[in-house]
């Protein structure tokens, strides 16, 4: 297959003008890896319209992505009507834009994009902008002369197919019991909606390669193997000479990272190894009960200034763990059994495989499975031995045996290309008794390995909910549908004294809203406007339908049914900004029912497709909003939904979950043993990651190292802990007992991070209970901003607008976002709710804070001290202030009167001695920044200050009536606060229009007197020295001063409020 770009350029609009008429003759060039096209010249135009479709070839479609393309606009001096046909000389640059390889989208989902024109340099003169229209696609290219190769068949030497994974069958036997700190923290189930999604397989694994080390048998010994080099083959008289496989086809085409994306790179180790500080006897030190986090000594280092994009091979965060490796592939020659299995014992792990399987149809089972054993300790052999499912008893279900010496088995590290399978001979019961052959491949490596994620690992025995995963969020889009108006409509006549009252409800999926009430018109009842605008949330694959209902709710009983009609989503327009205009449509209401309750065709209605009149819609997919489905203070994303308009990238977040130490037990096991089989979970913008669950390990390591494209800097990265539940799923488990429960989360902002160095700290995993709050254990983690953006490049990231363009020239109202924010919550966790493993819809709940915005007296409580903790450089002023002309300092009271002097005297310093003044601030303030980013603060939040009633309260969504009596009451105390400090201030303005208001004539009649006084004054004296004076008179000595108030402030407190007059 060969891609082509194809660039389709279409206008500009609003260009400068440049050929000395107020017009230009502009044309573009296209410039994308070394081809050049321009288009034709429009005279004397400055909104040119050109619509031509220039291609081009993309030379690697892998790294397209980063590639970059230039379109270039000038004027063509040819067209000046000075230049009399000649028109020498260079033509005049009109703008430019770049696009990147991350923003072209695949041909059907193109559209037309307006691009602000850039400047080429800093005096240069450009405005405008520029339509383009930009999309690739594939077509077939010409295939070369077929080459001579042997016929593939099936066989022995045939490659194995890819067997899909099996659930384990195998289920721990009791189900533990949560502990009391898991009780509290769980979370009521929620009813997710049922999605129907089609998940591809799991990409097909590298064959590896071990070559046949010294063998004994579990049951006697066995024969010894030829050597270290080369593959071992059986005495002639006991089994036919065995070839030599060439490596499996089917296993994988290319490098280990093939399976996974560029931006999914996981757990890939740099030769490098880094410290971090562990507690080796169990028992954490005092430090560790304090709620700040803790920097891991040895970890923070820099990177340089001037450093290039992360590579595939810098993954140096986490440290290398060493895992045996054990890939199975298939058996040949044993005899025939039912449910054939690999048994795998390495000292005291032991793992089983799952049921082979006939694929080929040639007798021979096939597992293609690899296991990965924890190499910490190593261990001196490895078995590997087959065993007959069926068989009645264990002496007549083996089927052979191979043994390995651990010493000889080869280490492979990144960049080593795949090892390759190889036949080995199975030793039987009896010594030299050869039952077959078996293809493995055995080697170590570290959780860097391709194979690692896919893995059944002795970390975590039960694969099936235990594996670390990617996911990826839905791609979510804002469905507005416009009501216009409705005509032909039958609509009964209300009754008397009561208007009309028909509305529209639209329902997709789970999400209903209706319009408000109808304006009927004047000439005819059956017309009906509304102009209003609904807004819902899709995701792809928009297989769901609208579903437009018209009733008649004028009736004093249930509304009746007026028509209907379903459009599907994926015939709706998708629209990418402002200026693209959506046409309108004419839909036909089909029979519409005197209930709401009865569907079409039943009683009082007429027959499936009865025309019950037509109605008004424009309905389009807005590309051009984020669909938000995080709190925004805490969004990790802000990209539109349209690819088309996403910006180029800043930088790279890496992000090592190194381990957790410390934690507390969540379950027990056997009625007295306390575990927890922990995971972490990382979220940041449209990717999470979970890694695997370390099953019964109150100090967990994970070691896993995960990477995001950055592209707005003040986002945040979220990280939380959680105790495995859903890997007992199936054992006995009721449905509402198999959620995960909640242990810490952490918040990181990455505007916060210095770029290129990295941060590695210990962060307390807090969680506010009932009970208070509470330190369930610390997690490790190491995270890096790899930026190489330098200053302009910053200020102009930061001069930016935070959301897409869409949300400030057609704003969504704050109820309404709240609304759509809960429907994309709900979306996005019934989508990762599908996964394999899945992501329970509280784990989703808890990453996205829905709760943020409940009401609770404490966070209420942490905001009002967050308020005064904002004005307290006000109030310290203030103090400073009330401290100078006090003449408590007589040397700082004197050098204020010379500053002030100065500054009087002098005003155009005034501003520059602001700025001054707060650049020392900031210089001073250096010092004390913050050496790395800060987790969660519970004093902040007042968590560690909080009362046991603000707790119930919080946790307590229905308390008793008599509990809800006590917290009214209390509610009323607060609120009858919050009312005398508004009539305060609402006094103290109504003052001051009682200055003019003459509601006191008196004090109206002084006030007007003294103002005119004042401008005579004013008028006559320079204000230099009317400011000198008056500043002196401020600051003057207190033994010059009055203890009374002032008749200013006197006079003021004596003005009349509206507060008489009220009720």
């Amino acid at each position: 297959m060969v891609r082509k770009l194809a660039v389709e350029v279409v206008d500009a609009r609003d260009l400068v003008p440049k050929d000395g008429l107020g017009t230009s003759s502009a044309y573009a060039v296209v410039d994308f890896e070394g081809q050049r096209k321009r288009t034709r010249t429009v005279p004397r135009d400055l909104n040119p319209q050109w619509h031509e479709r220039l291609e081009f070839a993309v030379p690697d479609p892998a790294a397209m992505h980063t590639e970059a393309l230039d379109v270039s606009l000038y004027h063509d001096r040819r067209f000046n009507p000075s230049s009399s046909g000649g028109g020498g000389g260079k033509n005049h640059f009109l703008g430019r834009v770049r696009i990147y390889g991350s923003q072209f989208s695949r041909r059907g989902e193109e559209g037309i994009v307006y691009f602000p024109l850039e400047k080429r340099s800093l005096l240069s003169w450009i405005r405008g902008e520029v339509g383009l229209k930009i999309y690739y696609y594939d077509e077939p290219a010409v295939p070369p002369p077929p080459e001579d190769r042997p016929p593939e068949g099936g066989g022995d030497n045939a490659p194995p197919p890819e067997v899909p994974p099996e659930a384990p069958r195998e289920l721990p036997p009791d189900i533990p019991a949560p502990t009391e700190a898991a009780v509290e923290v769980q979370q009521p189930p929620v009813h997710p909606p049922v999605i129907i999604i089609e998940e591809a397989p799991p990409p097909p694994m590298h064959p590896m390669m071990m070559p046949p080390p010294m063998m004994h048998g579990p049951h006697g010994p066995m024969m010894m193997a030829h050597g270290p080099h080369g593959p071992m083959a059986p005495p002639p008289h006991q089994h036919p000479q065995p070839q030599p496989e060439p490596e499996p086809e089917a296993e994988g085409d290319g490098g280990g990272d093939a399976p996974y994306p560029p931006e999914v790179r996981k757990t890939r180790m740099a030769t490098e190894r880094v410290r971090v500080a562990r507690h080796m006897s169990g028992i954490p030190p005092p430090e560790y009960y304090a709620t700040s986090p803790r920097v891991i000594p040895g970890r923070f280092a820099s990177t340089g200034d001037g450093v290039e994009p992360v590579q595939a091979s810098t993954y140096d965060l986490v440290e290398p763990m060493r895992y045996l490796f054990v890939r199975v592939v298939r058996v040949r020659g044993i005899r025939a059994c039912e449910g054939p299995y690999v048994k795998i014992q390495a000292g005291p792990h032991t793992l089983r495989s799952r049921p082979g399987r006939d694929v080929s149809g040639t007798g021979n089972p096939e597992w293609n499975q690899v296991f990965a054993i924890n190499h910490a300790k190593p261990e001196p052999t490895l078995e590997i031995s087959v065993w007959d499912g069926g068989a009645p008893s264990p002496v007549e279900a083996f089927l052979g045996g191979v043994c390995f010496d651990l010493s000889d088995v080869p280490v492979r590290d990144s960049p080593d290309g795949p090892l390759a399978p190889q036949w080995y001979r199975l030793e039987g019961g009896e010594p030299g008794m050869v039952t077959g052959d078996i293809m493995v491949a055995v080697w170590i490596g570290t959780q860097a390995d391709e194979t690692f994620p896919e893995a059944w690992n002795t970390d975590a025995p039960y694969a099936a909910y235990t594996r670390s995963k990617v996911y990826q969020s839905p791609k979510l889009w804002y469905l507005r549908a416009s009501v216009i108006e409705a005509q032909d409509v039958r609509v009964p006549a209300p009754p008397p004294g009561l208007p009309f009252d028909v509305r529209v409800k639209i329902q997709v999926g789970f999400q209903s809203a209706r319009t408000r009430r109808s304006v009927a018109s004047r000439s005819s009842g059956s017309a009906f406007a509304w102009e209003e605008d609904l807004m819902f949330v899709v995701s792809e694959p928009l297989d769901e339908s609208l579903v437009v209902l018209v009733e008649d709710r004028s009736m004093i009983k249930e509304p009746a049914l007026l028509g209907h009609t379903t459009i599907p989503v994926s015939s709706v327009e998708q629209r990418l900004h402002e200026r693209q205009l959506v046409s309108s449509r004419w839909f036909n209401l089909e029979g519409g029912t005197s209930d709401i309750g009865i569907g079409p065709g039943g009683p009082g209605g007429g027959p499936p497709g009865f025309y019950s009149g037509r109605l008004h819609l424009r309905l389009c997919l807005e590309g051009g909003y984020h669909v938000l489905d995080e709190a925004a203070h805490v969004c990790s994303d802000y990209r539109p939904t349209a690819k088309q308009l996403w910006k180029p990238p800043v930088g790279v977040l890496e992000l090592g979950i190194i381990g957790a130490c410390g934690l507390l037990p969540m379950k027990t096991k056997g009625g007295a043993k306390g575990s927890t089989d922990a995971y972490c979970v990382a979220k940041y913008g449209k990717k999470w990651v979970r890694t695997r669950t370390v099953t019964d390990s109150l100090n967990p390591r994970w070691n896993e190292q995960y990477t995001w494209q950055v592209y707005d800097p003040c986002t945040v990265l979220t990280v939380a802990v959680f105790d495995n539940w859903r890997m007992f799923a199936g054992a006995g488990a009721g449905e509402g007992e198999r959620q995960d429960y909640r242990i810490g989360k952490v918040r990181v902002r990455v505007s916060t991070l210095e770029s290129n160095r990295a941060y590695t700290a210990s962060y307390p995993l807090l969680v506010l209970l009932r009970s208070g709050l509470k330190k369930m254990g610390e997690v490790q983690l190491a995270v890096r901003f790899t930026s190489p953006a330098h200053l302009p490049d910053t200020w102009a990231t930061y001069t930016s607008p935070l959301l897409p363009r869409m949300h400030y020239l057609r704003p969504i109202g704050v109820a309404q976002q709240e609304a759509l924010r809960a429907a994309a919550v709900r979306v996005v966790a019934a989508w990762l709710e599908r996964s394999e493993p899945p992501l329970g819809r509280e784990v989703v709940r808890h990453m996205l804070d829905v709760d943020a915005h409940t009401w609770s007296v404490r966070r209420a409580k942490a905001n009002w001290f967050r308020i005064m903790g904002v004005l307290a450089w006000a109030v310290g002023l203030a103090r400073w202030l009330d401290g100078v002309r006090r003449w408590r300092s007589p040397s700082t009271t004197v050098l204020v009167h010379v500053l002030y002097l100065v500054l009087v005297w002098y005003p155009e310093l005034v501003v520059p001695t602001a700025s001054l003044y707060v650049f020392l601030i900031g210089i001073w303030y250096y010092r004390f920044r913050p050496r790395g980013p800060a987790g969660m603060d519970a004093r902040l939040s007042q968590a560690d200050t909080v009362e046991p009633d603000d707790l119930e309260e919080e946790f307590d969504a229905v308390p008793p009536p008599e509990v809800l009596r006590a917290r009214y009451e209390r509610l009323r105390t607060l609120a009858g606060r919050v009312q005398r400090v508004m009539g305060d201030v609402a006094a103290q303005g109504e003052r001051l229009q009682a200055l003019v208001s003459w509601r006191d004539p008196r004090a109206s009649r002084i006030f007007v007197g003294v103002c005119l006084a004042v401008a005579v004054a004013l008028y006559a004296m320079p204000p230099k020295m009317v400011a000198v004076a008056g500043g002196f008179y401020y600051l003057r000595h207190p033994m010059f001063r009055d203890p009374m108030p002032p008749a200013a402030v006197n006079f003021f407190r004596r003005l009349p409020s509206l507060s008489d007059r009220m009720l």
